[in-house]
């Protein structure tokens, strides 16, 4: 009986799910993403549905805002922080040691250590990665704040807007990049996918710019972000698989989650 069991539960392994990450292939092979595809016995597949471009200066100067009369800066993602420092580094624009930073997630937060000297600095961040906890910090030191919210200039986020204007913030929202769809037609329609990882709306778009007549089906469809979760359900999909959450503060806590819990479910049914 041991043994009939071992062979049901190996062959289980071998059908565990393919993965496509939506996000470039990470650097180094101590990526977690890669502890995850041995644990689970997964393929996993990278390929980044966007690009993001920076508008030049000279179009920065156009939306005529002085980034140094502002007093805090609010971040979404590390493209913004990215295109941020290096607008500020080509206007020669110097930041004040009192900035404050607030941040959506933790991870973005850590993300300012490339350019600032982060214990020196004041910087905040969402309890729990959602923009409800962005809020709650942000509300408890808005006083007298002047708030600037780098973005990109196709993808605002309105409810980080309409909160700041419904409490009356001062604020602007620079337009720092601009984020532009790849040609994923092939990946897409040459591969068959389990799960499909998102991190930003503009994925899920680029998805319906290249493949409009994409059916779900019986793909799992992640993703990261309030934003990106709206995006996904707007779109018409089932959102399988959705972080930060408290349990699961990353997609790939998220994905291991979702692994764990379907694997004991497979096992249950196949050994009985």
């Amino acid at each position: 009986m041991l043994k009939s069991n071992f062979k049901k539960v190996h062959t289980i392994k071998k059908q565990l799910p393919r993965v496509l990450i939506t996000q470039p292939r990470p650097e180094t092979e101590k990526s977690p993403y890669f502890d995850l595809a041995n644990k689970f016995n997964i393929s996993l597949d990278f390929y980044p549905f966007i690009r993001i471009e920076g508008i030049p200066a000279a179009l920065f100067r156009k939306q005529k805002i002085e980034i140094a009369q502002y007093t805090a800066v609010v971040f979404t993602s590390r493209n913004a922080i990215d295109h941020f420092f290096r607008i500020c580094e080509e206007l020669k624009v110097s930041i004040s040691q009192e900035t404050k930073y607030f941040c959506v997630t933790e991870s973005v937060a850590l993300y300012l250590q490339k350019f600032i000297l982060y214990r020196k600095r004041k910087v905040f961040y969402s309890a729990d990665g959602t923009n409800m906890g962005l809020f709650e910090v942000i509300k408890k030191h808005k006083a007298n704040e002047y708030f600037l919210y780098p973005c990109s200039e196709n993808q605002q986020d309105n409810e980080i807007v309409g909160w700041l204007k419904f409490n009356n913030c001062e604020f602007a929202t620079p337009f720092l990049y601009k984020t532009i769809s790849n040609d994923v037609r092939e990946i897409l329609t040459k591969n068959s996918y389990d799960v499909i990882c998102f991190f930003t709306p503009s994925g899920v778009k680029s998805l319906l710019d290249n493949v409009p007549s994409f059916k779900q089906n019986s793909t799992k469809i992640g993703a990261f972000g309030n934003n990106t979760s709206k995006a996904v359900e707007e779109a018409g999909f089932v959102l399988n698989i959705k972080a930060p959450q408290p349990q699961t503060p990353s997609m790939i806590a998220a994905l291991e989650q979702y692994f764990t819990t379907n694997n004991k479910k497979t096992i249950k049914k196949m050994v009985k």
